[in-house]
């Protein structure tokens, strides 16, 4: 795994994938703050944000400014409207799982990629309960605590672990999400729902489920782990297979690629 300072494959950055892990690691830390954990703004239906989400927010974004100032910041708790995601841009979700983190369920991450030209070429993910590291570099591979990680091999469907996104901030949607939910889990293994997207796709990169499902994400939600999974073999397709854009929103099915096409075309794509 390179942690050298250098241009990556299509990228015209010169950034120290080593040091920025690092960083990532140490802001992690600010996870065991319980009290900051406790101190919530409601944002909207099911939508929170604690001290936690900020402080993770502003020491990446003071420590990264300072790094690469030539390079913008799109994160969840901040205004985007003027951030150009074609020029380089650090996309941050400082805490993925907020809502777990509340709870003190040890299912939450940071979630860090670097866009150049609109696609991902750096894409971290770090669980800090589990003391894994998630890193992938556009044309290098994915790798999890500095050992080269693949999506599972498994090709049939009905010997697949999915994991579900509820889309909990649109539950309008319950009847029609739950009836697609309903069918993949007659027709999979089983299934599993996290509450945290970016760990599910760090878990599909290492072949740890064959898929995940989830409509309606963030960017921020999305980018570190698109990488991580196509650099370790998957696909990362929308809801009518075609390649996942980096769009603000979007919907995501990603994981082993048999699988991920068996999905779209018998579940998702209606």
């Amino acid at each position: 795994m390179s942690s050298a300072p250098g241009a990556m494959p299509g990228c015209k950055a010169m950034v120290d994938t080593g040091k920025i892990a690092a960083l990532v690691r140490e802001a992690a830390g600010l996870f065991a703050d319980r009290k900051a954990a406790g101190q919530i703004t409601v944002k909207g239906d099911c939508d929170f944000v604690t001290a936690v989400d900020r402080a993770v927010e502003g020491f990446l974004r003071e420590k990264l400014t300072a790094l690469y100032p030539e390079i913008q910041f799109l994160s969840e708790e901040q205004d985007n409207s003027r951030v150009d995601m074609n020029s380089l841009s650090w996309v941050l979700d400082p805490v993925d799982g907020t809502t777990n983190l509340m709870y003190d369920s040890h299912c939450s991450a940071i979630s860090l990629a670097l866009l150049d030209g609109g696609e991902p070429v750096l894409g971290i993910i770090y669980d800090p309960y589990a003391r894994e590291l998630y890193l992938a570099e556009k044309g290098k591979g994915s790798w999890r605590n500095g050992e080269k990680i693949r999506v599972s091999g498994q090709k049939d469907l009905k010997k697949s672990l999915i994991a579900i996104g509820t889309s909990p901030y649109h539950k309008a949607d319950f009847p029609e999400e739950f009836d697609r939910f309903r069918r993949i889990f007659e027709n999979c293994l089983d299934i599993r729902r996290s509450g945290s997207a970016a760990l599910d796709l760090a878990h599909a990169a290492c072949g740890r489920l064959e898929g995940f499902v989830e409509r309606r994400l963030k960017i921020w939600d999305y980018a570190a782990g698109t990488l991580l999974v196509r650099e370790a073999g998957g696909v990362v397709k929308d809801y009518l297979g075609n390649d996942r854009a980096m769009t603000l929103t979007g919907d995501v099915a990603a994981g082993s690629p048999a699988v991920v096409a068996a999905l779209v075309k018998d579940y998702l794509n209606d």
